[in-house]
């Protein structure tokens, strides 16, 4: 497994424990697949992707099977036990080298500058701190490294927003993982210093009932190409 750069502090073996929540992800995102068309979404994701690429909050590996072939090496960090069973399993099919491992996003147990992408899908929304774990994002980038991101957020009129703070502070992360429907990806991405590309607003389901998790991000940002000195540490 990679090492975290030396002095750093360990991290927990199970961050994260929602194996109720956890059941239950596996089997809806697996339908999801299909029926909402996630699979296409993972290919658009992860297309044109080369080199180290680390993903952050793997789940149960659903995005193994998309990785093109000129991805050298994936390492992938997932904190829910259940969820990195899964992921695991999904690794040994992945034609593409994967290394599943436990971490927080908040603290990745890798070296510093040590991946050329970096790979968010539906996770932004669960992290308990956005922004250290954005931080951690950047600092294991090597400088001009650049992260996928497909997030789910803040959107609609202001009665869908009101919606969504009022899910966010009440039922909807006990009951989901710790999820939020209402963060913004993109402004969070441009506040930890990532330089914003091309990105598109898009609504999962495509078709059918909107939703407060409706309102989804596709899309790539890069650290900038001047090292940080905090980034090496």
């Amino acid at each position: 497994m990679p090492l975290r750069s030396p002095g750093a502090g360990k991290v927990a073996r199970d961050p994260v424990h929602h194996p109720l929540f956890a059941r239950c992800y596996a089997r809806i995102s697996v339908r999801a697949e299909t029926r909402m068309g996630m699979g296409a979404v993972r290919e658009r994701l992860l297309s044109g992707l080369s080199g180290r690429v680390i993903e952050i909050g793997a789940g149960n590996g659903l995005n193994f099977a998309h990785y093109p072939g000129t991805v050298s090496e994936v390492v992938a960090i997932e904190p829910e036990r259940r969820l990195r069973q899964l992921a695991v399993e999904s690794a040994l099919r992945s034609e593409v080298p994967v290394d599943v491992a436990p971490g927080a996003a908040e603290a990745l147990p890798v070296k510093s500058e040590a991946y050329d992408a970096a790979v968010v899908s539906l996770v932004l929304c669960s992290v308990r701190d956005v922004p250290r774990a954005l931080a951690e994002v950047r600092r294991v980038l090597r400088p001009g490294g650049a992260v996928r991101f497909f997030e789910h957020g803040r959107g609609g009129g202001r009665f869908m927003r009101l919606t969504q703070r009022a899910l966010d502070r009440t039922v909807w992360p006990p009951l989901n993982g710790g999820c939020h429907v209402g963060r913004d990806p993109v402004a969070a991405l441009r506040a930890a210093g990532f330089v914003l590309g091309p990105y598109r607003r898009t609504m999962m389901p495509e078709a059918g009932p909107t939703l407060p998790t409706s309102y989804c991000v596709l899309g790539t940002a890069w650290r900038p190409e001047s090292r940080d000195p905090a980034a090496a540490r």
